[in-house]
This record gives structure tokens, C-alpha cells and sequence, in this order.
């Protein structure tokens, strides 16, 4: 079996780098055509960076980001074959990639190349516990995303059901949490 090698962060040297919590994103232009060199794909690659609560930590946890993006796909996955809608998942093989085959070899099972579409800075969130932002939420008004829960509550307490909670992606600090 092979060892697993932690990968913390990614610079492949393609355009347009940036950085999220786990995800590091790149353009990838096109190749050949009346189109060569427009930005018209992303690559994101799944690191094994973990977060909580908007903090990044210092040590990865190998295999993280080839398992998130295992998950992200059947999902993907799955919304296609529902024929519930489509998505931007174009591929997520790395022989096409402009950058060394020994990095191919790192990148294999943790990318995903998509089309570039609009950003909705939405964060879905599945709680099954009374934490973080949703327990100051309740603590103010009885409820989380404006979702009545019983009075009562405490810190961590498990919710009956998991309920759906989602947050504006703040570009700095915290998300905010919303209504549906």
C-alpha cells in the first residue's frame, strides 16, 4: 500500500492562484483556438489542510483532500443522474495539465477541473449539535438561521433532527448565518 504524503498547500505556477480554507484554486486558460489563453476553466485542488470555525490548522491530515473531492464527486455525481441539474465539474484527470509529472502524480485523486461560472457565496450547513455561530444565534433569539428551537438549550446539546443552515462566505473573518 502506498504511504500517503500530507499536501499543506500547492504553487503550480499557473495564473490566477488563490487560496481557500482547503481548496487551492487556478485558471486554466485555453489551449490552441481563436480562444488560446482565455481563463475559461478553474482547477481546484483539494489540500489536506483542515479547518474549524474559519481557522485553518498547521498540521495536515494526509488523504483529506483526495476523500473530499471522492465525496464532492459522487455527489456530483448523483445531481446529474437525479437530472435535478446539471454542474461544472468538467474532468479530474491531471494528464492534460500544464505542470511536471511529478506533481501529476501528487495531484491524481485530489482535482477537479470545472467550468468558471458565478460565484454564489453561500455555505450550506448540516448541524446536528447546538455549536459555534448557531448557539450565539440561539442564544440571542431562540433560534438558528431563523429556525425556532426549544427553549432551553445548551452549548453542544444534539438537536432532535439535523436542520439546514446557511451562511454568507465572508471575504474576511466569519461567515454570516441567513435565513433559507
Amino acid at each position: 500500500m502506498k504511504e500517503l504524503t500530507a499536501m499543506y498547500e500547492t504553487d503550480l505556477g499557473l495564473p490566477g492562484r488563490r487560496q481557500g480554507k482547503v481548496r487551492d484554486l487556478y485558471d486554466l486558460p485555453v489551449e490552441g483556438g481563436e480562444r488560446e489563453g482565455e481563463a475559461d476553466r478553474l482547477l481546484l485542488v483539494a489540500t489536506d489542510r483542515l479547518s474549524a470555525f474559519d481557522v485553518v490548522m498547521p498540521t495536515p491530515f494526509a488523504g483529506k483532500g483526495a476523500l473530499l473531492t471522492d465525496i464532492s464527486l459522487r455527489w456530483f455525481r448523483w445531481v446529474e443522474e437525479s437530472g435535478l441539474i446539471g454542474h461544472h465539474v468538467v474532468g479530474t484527470g491531471v494528464d492534460d495539465l500544464p505542470v511536471c509529472d511529478e506533481m501529476k502524480e501528487a495531484l491524481a485523486g485530489r482535482i477537479m477541473i470545472c467550468r468558471k461560472t458565478a460565484v454564489v457565496p453561500i455555505e450550506c450547513v448540516a448541524r446536528g449539535y447546538l455549536a459555534g455561530s448557531g448557539y450565539k444565534d440561539y442564544c440571542q433569539s431562540g433560534k438558528v438561521c431563523g429556525i425556532d428551537l426549544p427553549d432551553g438549550m445548551g452549548l453542544c446539546d444534539q438537536l432532535d433532527e439535523a436542520i439546514f443552515t446557511p451562511a454568507a462566505k465572508a471575504s474576511v473573518g466569519h461567515d454570516v448565518n441567513i435565513t433559507i
